[in-house]
């Protein structure tokens, strides 16, 4: 059955199930619907937990991740954000397989904050990398007790018994999970130690891992009985929408006439906002009956401000800006800082440098930003759907001036996330409006372009390579230096590490610079561009830096092969020599750079670059690199076949092939979603997608001038994960990170022109044309 005929019969299986979602309701009562879902029939059910080990129902919870009820279904909770990519099922399936349950009987929880679950952030490609071994441990420890306690209700001892899909068999005879539970009422617990030393199954006997399953979201996403945030409603609540400043810092309210505002059918009133924690510095707040009403009274709500220093800052302005900091070459932080980078430059035969620029990206995200907050019971509720709950939490309890334990924050589903529901900067307006009305429930909801100006949009950047190159094209010295708006370093400055030289640096806007090939001695440095951080607030969006930084350092090998007279494939496979730092350890990154190779070898197999015969100005380009962090490499290769008209400019990528390794691969069905978007997310930001500063905010506010990547631009895609029994890394974001440097690459061996600023407009193509014609 086709990935199309299988999500076809889940549309099937899911009809009539449920509530609307349309029609949902949350309740004020302390119920499952308090968390945020509705039931989800068999899909994603709330399971209400009581205190202890035992859950409600009566139910046996070895650990705090899982719960067995006598009824013999199996509950998952899960403390990831669910986005679209089915992490509930990934993670579920984890614990599901070493503890050998029915996949029919488990269901999943996506909890609300509370200081037990530890770090609550999905983002980073780390959900599965961060849980596996816990959730194995956790799986482990549930089927230990049910093998235990069936053992003893069958009479035998638990060598004779093994687990099996919801049940404990020894020889002929056989008890399910949910009758150990009713029958035994187990109340063994375990420390992180003793989980720590459980037995776990090997590879070669997972049952779930690796196979396709049900997707445990499907039905409940379409009967429209699942409940995004913007779906959620109180009763009693207002409705409010921002009227945004002229700059993201430092505006000031000088005066607001709601004269017109009054004339709108259900408006109530305006509120400029106080915010301790200085998130939305500025802000006025329209309150209406209706969301309709407060779009109109927004509208037609005056008011003047005094804008902030950035007013006039240009996207121009923090690309020069970034280059003066790559020139000065004295600040920013050392990620590699190797011995010997002067003297290997200075006795190479050349020095090759390439300067190389990415503009503005936005989120763009389905479902614009939104917040329903309230003061209820002596607790603030925020709901929402959030990427990084642990982050936001105090920030949103600083702006309300309260102790974080007085603050917690609903789970929702996320329609769309890409790393822009990893800032919470949405939720802080909603809860001081709130305070402001005295704890009345107020729900916020920003319309398009006020989601785009409030954006945490990817910043602007700035790249320059280096390399010292001798006569023969070999490499004996590389420096990377990379300046950005630093996200980490805005929003979350404890979470940064901090680079050779000591000092602190956000390694979400340089990994991918760190690579692993031996170029001789490397310098990489990281440079905050701190106009870009002080005119807007710098966002982790897909894939981050790793979006940037292979375009750099993969646009430049491939012009070192040719400018030396090398194929690209074999100069790239030259350098994944698998020594040193690169030579990979346990348990991330075992086989290191031969890894990052094979997929390279894989890749030229399946596409045959450099042996098929293709038409006129059409050409195939590759890329490699390892996913999102050196610490947790997803080992990428990607090639682009692409058309480029010389009559217009314009540029067709027609074919696109993957190949990944990411060690054990948990959910393939996710996985190849999760990748081919990706992929399109990478042609997006390669050949349509990307705004600009001007007058210190973005300059596209809608569609119809922000043109990301179309249904009809999508190309064939090709995608493979070599088999591996490895850790499982990210694939959330690895997709992403090769597809512009290989279509950079394609664009040169189509019509011998060099790329070096992402998008490439037709523009930029005729332009570079028109100087080659004339050189």
């Amino acid at each position: 059955m086709g990935k199309l005929e299988r999500i076809a019969a889940r549309q099937d299986r899911a009809a009539g199930r449920g509530p609307t979602r349309r029609g949902f309701l949350l309740t004020a009562m302390g119920s499952a619907f308090m968390f945020g879902f509705a039931r989800q029939g068999n899909a994603a059910q709330v399971y209400p937990q009581a205190a202890g080990n035992l859950p409600a129902g009566g139910a046996f919870e070895p650990t705090i991740w899982c719960s067995i009820a006598p009824d013999g279904w199996v509950n998952v909770n899960v403390i990831r954000a669910e986005m679209g990519q089915h992490v509930g099922t990934a993670l579920a399936r984890i614990i599901a397989d070493e503890m050998e349950a029915d996949w029919n009987k488990v269901k999943i929880t996506y909890v609300d904050t509370d200081p037990k679950w530890g770090l609550m952030i999905t983002g980073g490609s780390w959900s599965v990398w961060l849980t596996w071994d816990q959730f194995r441990q956790a799986g482990a420890a549930a089927r230990t007790v049910m093998v235990e306690e069936g053992a003893r209700l069958l009479g035998v001892a638990p060598s004779a018994c093994i687990a099996r899909n919801g049940q404990v068999i020894a020889g002929k005879r056989s008890i399910s999970y949910g009758d150990i539970v009713s029958r035994a009422h187990p109340t063994r617990t375990f420390t992180p130690d003793e989980m720590a030393k459980l037995p776990l199954k090997p590879s070669s006997e997972h049952r779930l891992i690796g196979r396709e399953v049900k997707a445990l979201d499907i039905p409940s996403k379409t009967d429209g009985s699942a409940i995004y945030g913007i779906d959620a409603k109180l009763e009693g609540m207002v409705y409010a929408r921002p009227k945004m400043p002229p700059t993201r810092y430092g505006s000031k309210v000088v005066s607001v006439d709601d004269t017109e505002a009054k004339k709108v059918k259900g408006y109530i009133r305006y509120i400029v906002l106080e915010d301790p924690s200085n998130t939305v510095p500025g802000w006025v707040a329209v309150l209406a009956s209706s969301y309709p009403a407060a779009i109109r009274a927004t509208d037609a709500l005056k008011v003047t401000w005094t804008p902030g220093k950035t007013a006039n800052v240009t996207e121009q302005d923090i690309i020069e800006h970034g280059r003066k900091q790559i020139a000065e070459k004295t600040g920013g932080s050392r990620i590699f800082n190797d011995a010997g980078v002067d003297e290997a430059l200075g006795k190479a035969d050349k020095v090759v440098e390439r300067t190389y620029t990415c503009s503005s990206v936005l989120h763009y995200q389905l479902e614009p930003m939104n917040a329903l907050a309230r003061l209820h019971e002596g607790k603030w509720e925020v709901h929402c759907g959030n990427q990084w709950q642990t982050l936001f939490l105090p920030v949103i309890a600083k702006a309300l001036q309260v102790p974080e334990s007085d603050v917690v924050m609903r789970s929702y589903l996320l329609g769309g996330g890409f790393g822009r529901r990893l800032n919470g900067d949405y939720a802080v307006p909603a809860a001081l409006i709130s305070k402001a009305l005295g704890g009345k429930p107020v729900k916020l909801v920003f319309t398009r372009s006020d989601d785009v100006l409030f954006d945490s949009i990817r910043s602007p950047s700035i790249q320059t390579v280096r390399a010292g190159v001798n006569k023969d094209g070999s490499i004996n010295g590389w420096e990377h230096h990379a300046s950005a708006g630093w996200p980490t370093g805005v929003m979350a400055a404890a979470f940064m590490e901090k680079g050779e030289d000591g000092k602190p640096y956000d390694q979400f806007a340089i990994a991918g610079a760190d690579h692993w090939y031996d170029v001789g001695p490397i310098l990489v440095r990281a440079l905050d561009n701190d106009l870009a951080d002080a005119t807007f607030r710098p966002g982790w969006l897909r894939s981050v830096s790793s979006g940037w930084t292979p375009w750099a350092h993969e646009s430049f090998l491939d012009e070192l092969a040719h400018d030396y007279g090398k194929d690209p494939v074999d100069f790239r496979l030259g350098l994944l020599t698998c020594k040193g730092r690169n030579a990979g350890s346990a348990p991330n990154s075992v086989g290191g750079a031969s890894r990052q190779a094979n997929v390279l070898k894989k890749l030229v197999e399946k596409c045959g670059y450099g042996k098929v015969s293709l038409p006129k100005d059409t050409a195939i380009g590759i890329a490699t690199t390892f996913g999102q962090e050196r610490n947790m490499p997803t080992w990428t290769a990607g090639a682009a076949q692409v058309h480029v008209d010389r009559e217009t400019g314009v540029v067709t990528c027609q074919k696109i092939w993957l190949v990944l390794d990411a060690g054990t691969i948990i959910d393939p069905d996710g996985a190849l979603a999760q990748t081919e978007g990706g992929a399109l997310w990478g042609l997006s930001m390669a050949l349509f997608e990307g705004t600009e500063i001007e007058n210190g905010n973005v300059r596209d506010r809608n569609l119809n001038t922000y043109t990301p990547l179309r249904i009809t631009d999508v190309p064939d895609m090709d995608i493979e994960f070599l088999p591996s029994t490895e850790k499982p890394m990210g694939l959330g974001e690895p997709g992403v990170t090769t597809i512009a440097p290989a279509i950079g690459n394609a664009i040169f061996n189509a019509v011998g022109v060099r790329m070096r600023h992402l998008p490439v407009r037709p523009a930029d193509i005729l332009k570079a044309l028109k100087e080659k014609g004339n050189a």
